[in-house]
């Protein structure tokens, strides 16, 4: 597992006080909340921040974090010291909205939290189910205009007799408009399933945006290879281009070379602010497939003088 620098999700110095961590908490936690920010990795930020300030609020479970050292990097493979369980766990458990923390964590601390008062019969906690995760795969239109789908998922629950056993199950998602590569759609409580009575993780669905015949994306922005004749790079050319929200009218100036990027502002993924969409403007030729077609080639090279290659000297 990784090693994690709670000081430095948290952004404060090792001997911080109570109130440097709760305030640098407090702000951090608003910044990340996923009812607040638009970023994509805003929901793994939220967690890692609540993550941090569980250990540092806490003086034991500090105590015993500061005991590893400093020596560790962030990202660092780890593992407990020996004999770490029996001397530096300090009792309690974390209270993270009846979430789970990360494997350090629970490496350290001793694993996900309890619903207050409940318990299985043989004494044990409650626990909650673990978080899982999957993948979707989203077409460019439905990320432009937002869609709702319908997923058969295999769904881990407990059976009868105790054990995990897997149904199908089917569950609406609602794609917002506006979703990227690599974005994550949270389900609460469709995950993994609880222990003695504790409640189901989350699943979350990421974004995989589905190959498209002539778009691509980046980020919000979305690319679009545009072919034009060479007369109407030459003389210029008001034309339809296809956009995600629909055709709208681009004016080719004269002269235009292949290459020549060209935007169209706001007509890229919806968000805020919205994409844009490029155009990469191509020089297509028309065949010579006939009599006709070769006369007229013929009568360009005699009467135009053009040279392309002229600025690569002799």
């Amino acid at each position: 597992m990784e090693y994690k620098d709670y000081y430095k999700t948290l952004g404060v110095d090792r001997g911080a006080s109570t109130a440097e961590i709760r305030a640098a908490y407090r702000r951090l936690a608003r910044k990340y909340h996923p009812d607040v920010s638009k970023a994509p990795d805003a929901e793994a930020r939220f967690k890692a921040v609540n993550e941090a300030h569980e250990v540092l609020k806490d003086p034991a479970k500090r105590r015993a974090y500061d005991q590893l050292g400093q020596g560790w990097r962030p990202g660092q493979d780890f593992r407990p010291p020996p004999g770490w369980e029996r001397r530096a766990r300090p009792g309690g458990h974390p209270g993270f909205n009846g979430g789970s923390f990360s494997d350090f964590f629970e490496s350290l601390f001793g694993g996900a939290p309890p619903r207050p008062g409940r318990g299985t019969r043989d004494g044990t906690h409650a626990r909650a189910g673990e978080d899982e995760r999957a993948k979707i795969l989203v077409s460019l239109e439905d990320a432009y205009h937002g869609a709702v789908r319908t997923l058969q998922l295999q769904v881990p629950e407990i059976g009868p007799r105790g054990q995990v056993v897997s149904r199908s199950r089917a569950l609406k998602v609602r794609i917002p408009p506006g979703v990227t590569q690599g974005r994550q759609i949270r389900l609460n409580g469709q995950g993994g399933p609880g222990r003695g009575g504790g409640p189901p993780g989350d699943l979350y669905l990421e974004v995989d945006l589905q190959r498209h015949p002539y778009y691509r994306a980046e980020g919000r922005d979305i690319y679009l290879d545009y072919p034009i004749a060479p007369w109407e790079a030459a003389l210029g050319a008001t034309l339809k281009v296809p956009t995600l929200g629909g055709e709208v009218d681009l004016k080719i100036r004269p002269g235009s070379q292949s290459g020549l990027k060209m935007r169209l502002k706001g007509r890229g993924l919806p968000g805020d602010p919205p994409g844009d969409q490029y155009l990469l403007l191509k020089i297509v030729t028309p065949p010579a497939a006939d009599d006709r077609g070769r006369d007229l080639y013929e009568r360009m090279a005699r009467e135009i003088p053009f040279d392309p290659r002229s600025h690569l000297g002799r």
